[in-house]
């Protein structure tokens, strides 16, 4: 799950205590202040835990973070520490067992509760949705093909999240797998099921709905038997009630101190934990599939979970190496030191995560942080990791940071004017313009007009395009299957490897202009409704959305000065792009209905706009 700020902050849709840090089970659990940390004593720990806490403790510095972490070593916690606060307000102070919410870290435990149903003969991974689900259906005459697999490694097509109260500050209890099942019997595929994979949320919901159908339990009944009760893991639930006032972190907006947060897609991240209950599901993992000597999964399901799936479309991107609810199955940070590693992250609005676990190494580390925290924690996990590996003596040492130099102008001649135009995405579109100079300058739309992001790039020797002096990140130009697509370039985590990622796909201009219908509804704005009132929507930041009309692409639909669609009748206007990997994450189609001489504005068939005069509605 990623979180909601509207837009953007939708989209990552998530004390300190030295007492009782003691070897081989170090646990921080109370006392100290987050930024009065009292020192570790000496020689009572290996050096990795030193590092760590230090890393957390500068990126803290004098803010009231919450943090939490733990370090598995084979079968043993070896490290274990909580940072700052569970309520700010009334300074209650976080410790080891304070829960905070792990975001899509919960699909590993969705695609575990369809690997234990596969080994009981109840579906197959290749098996169609129709034949598990007879009633489904969508707009689009592919959604035949989609597959198990497909919702596992996020290759189905599905437009992407159901943020229809998806974040709420009370849990309202009632039919968000069912809402999101009958939003996409309305909507259409964006893709072809298995032609590219691009994160989705809405598949892990269809996931959970499968296992509900085939099981004859709730979905997170059938987890918390089949897995949470066997697996010992007493700090780790389901967000169904509230919580006692001392176990949870309290998320915080714009300085306020909020009630806790509350997760409606259950399967898709809708689980609160802590990084030390965590470990027993690494350890699970590590056993293949065997617990305290209880077979809880086949070996053969966690062996196909770790493997990388590749789509028709298949950019590199190496940190997004796809298995089976894992976000990648070959970290490259770990990689980089020659360790086999799975890696799934997490976000909600207010917290954000990152497990990790080694197979062949026998480690693994997770690391939980609210918003508040602005540290590296991928950066941390990894040398956290690598620190371990090497005391060890499973590698000889850490590998040394990347030390990039701009390359030399490439000596051959380059057409700039082939790449230039309107490169668009599920966020505000980029314009990639060739200057007087022959360099590029990348701009991107925002409602006040074009901001440059990056200028002065030349293509240089080693085929893509970098700025004199900023050596962390380059761009390049790339056709696949018929789509050209922009790619960043930067050096990620430890800065340890290059991470490519498809960024936009260049637009065509629209093969007509804008119908009368749709002009007529140029420069509105819309507010959204049908939310309760313990919504984020309802509590924090209401939700809106313009209708306009790019000038550089007359004739698409602009949806709140972000994705440009195209205009499929005088109603309906659909996804315009392919992208793979985030950048075409959230696509959305939108509908026009009307009721009573009036029009409602309704997108991704799950969010129920009015014309707001109070914001310019004409």
């Amino acid at each position: 799950m990623k979180g909601v700020g509207m837009a953007e902050s939708r989209r990552t849709f998530l004390s300190m205590t030295a007492a009782g840090l003691a070897a081989p089970l170090l646990q921080a659990c109370g006392g100290g202040d987050s930024v009065a940390q009292p020192p570790l004593p000496t020689g009572a720990y290996p050096d990795y835990v030193p590092w760590m806490r230090e890393a957390i403790l500068d990126a803290i510095g004098t803010g009231d973070s919450a943090v939490s972490v733990a370090l598995l070593d084979d079968d043993r916690i070896v490290y274990s520490e909580a940072f700052g606060y569970a309520n700010r307000d009334t300074r209650l102070r976080a410790i080891v067992d304070t829960r905070m919410n792990i975001g899509s870290v919960t699909k590993i435990f969705t695609a575990l509760a369809a690997m234990i149903l596969r080994d009981r003969g109840r579906l197959s991974l290749d098996q169609p949705v129709v034949e598990l689900m007879d009633d489904f259906s969508m707009r689009s005459p592919e959604f035949t093909k989609v597959t198990v697999r497909h919702l596992l490694n996020h290759s189905s097509g599905f437009p992407g999240t159901n943020y229809q109260q998806a974040i709420n500050f009370a849990w309202l209890y009632g039919g968000y797998d069912t809402n999101t099942v009958n939003a996409l019997s309305r909507s259409r595929l964006k893709h072809e099921p298995g032609e590219l994979s691009v994160y989705c949320n809405d598949g892990f919901t269809l996931l959970g709905y499968l296992v509900e159908r085939l099981s004859g339990q709730h979905y997170e009944s059938f987890v918390q038997h089949e897995l949470l009760e066997p697996l010992g893991m007493t700090h780790t639930e389901f967000l169904l009630n509230p919580a006692a006032e001392r176990t949870f972190v309290h998320p915080v907006y714009q300085g306020r101190t909020l009630p806790e947060e509350f997760v409606a897609p259950l399967a898709s991240g809708g689980i609160r934990s802590t990084p030390s209950d965590m470990m027993k599901l690494a350890r699970l993992l590590l056993d293949r599939g065997v617990f305290e000597g209880r077979r809880i999964v086949s070996e053969g399901a966690l062996y196909e979970m770790g493997q990388a799936a590749y789509a028709r479309i298949n950019p590199v991107a190496p940190s997004w190496r796809w298995g089976l609810g894992w976000d990648c199955v070959a970290q490259p940070g770990l990689e980089a030191a020659g360790l086999l590693a799975w890696k799934k992250g997490g976000d909600t609005t207010f917290f954000h995560s990152d497990f990790i676990v080694l197979p062949h190494a026998r480690l693994a580390a997770m690391m939980i942080n609210d918003s508040q925290f602005t540290g590296n924690r991928l950066a941390m996990l990894e040398g956290l990791l690598l620190r371990a590996a090497k005391d060890r003596a499973l590698i000889s040492a850490v590998p040394p940071a990347i030390a990039p130099v701009v390359p030399s102008l490439a000596a051959y001649p380059h057409d700039a004017v082939a790449v230039t135009g309107i490169y668009a995405r599920e966020g505000p579109p980029i314009q990639v313009q060739e200057e007087a100079d022959g360099t590029l300058s990348l701009r991107v739309w925002t409602p006040q007009g074009w901001i440059t992001m990056e200028q002065g790039l030349r293509r240089r020797t080693d085929g893509w395009w970098w700025t004199d002096g900023v050596t962390d990140r380059n761009y390049s130009f790339s056709t696949m299957a018929g789509h050209r697509y922009l790619t960043r370039r930067v050096l990620a985590g430890s800065r340890l490897y290059w991470d490519e990622e498809p960024v936009a796909e260049w637009l065509p201009e629209a093969p007509t202009p804008l119908p009368v219908a749709w002009k007529n509804r140029l420069n509105t704005r819309w507010k959204g409704i049908l939310y309760s009132p313990y919504s984020y929507e309802s509590m924090l930041e209401p939700s809106t959305g313009a209708i306009g009309e790019l000038a550089e692409r007359p004739g698409y639909v602009m949806w709140n000065n972000a994705q440009l669609l195209r205009v499929i009748n005088d109603d309906e206007a659909g996804m315009a792009v392919k992208i793979p990997v985030l950048a075409g994450r959230d696509l959305v189609e939108l509908r026009m209905y009307k009721r009573d001489g009036q029009e409602f504005p309704i997108i991704g068939e799950w969010t129920v706009y009015r014309r707001d005069e109070q914001v310019g509605g004409s």
